[in-house]
């Protein structure tokens, strides 16, 4: 195995180990801090939000199961393939992502259903207390931001990394072997 981490001459096992793992913990940091800025620093994820961490649940896994693929020689077919699935599931969620900052920016209207969680009134006489307390989470508000971009915008941008990784990677395995 090479010293250095991106070199030319590496095998395509090699080089999509290496893609795959990096996927894997870029995806695995992103989500920590999803939930840290939600569970620590108490800012609420909106409906598309929560939809785009979906992306992330996917991307962990099965980038896990390909760096082992990788590392154990599995079938150039099947790491193509779960580089394929990576490839597109990290674009589609890097243009969603784009599209919610776009909302945000208010270049276009979000979808009408993105008003917040619903509330679940229970008893009608607390109906009015209820109201009160509910807080809704709008897709259309930026709730932190940071040198100008929203955690959507920063969701565009990582999945846009992870998506150049997961093409790498099938780059990598498009070259056959010369004896």
């Amino acid at each position: 195995m090479p010293d250095a981490v991106f070199l030319p001459h590496q095998s395509p096992s090699t080089r999509a180990f290496r893609m795959a793992l990096a996927i894997c913990v870029i995806a695995f940091v992103t989500i920590a801090g999803a939930w840290f800025f939600q569970l620590v620093l108490g800012i609420q994820p909106c409906p598309m939000c929560l939809e785009q961490r979906y992306a992330y649940y996917i991307a962990i896994p099965l980038a896990a199961v390909l760096a082992m693929a990788a590392v154990n020689e599995a079938p150039r077919s099947l790491l193509v393939a779960g580089f394929s699935v990576l490839f597109c599931l990290t674009v589609f969620n890097g243009a969603f992502g784009a599209y919610h900052a776009g909302v945000e920016w208010g270049f276009w209207p979000g979808p009408t259903e993105c008003t917040g969680s619903a509330v679940d009134f229970g008893n009608p006489g607390n109906l009015m207390e209820n109201l009160k307390t509910a807080k809704v989470v709008r897709c259309d508000e930026v709730q932190w931001s940071f040198l100008g971009l929203s955690l959507a915008g920063y969701n565009a941008l990582i999945s846009a990394l992870m998506a150049a990784l997961a093409g790498w990677g099938l780059l990598g395995l498009g070259r056959r072997r010369q004896v």
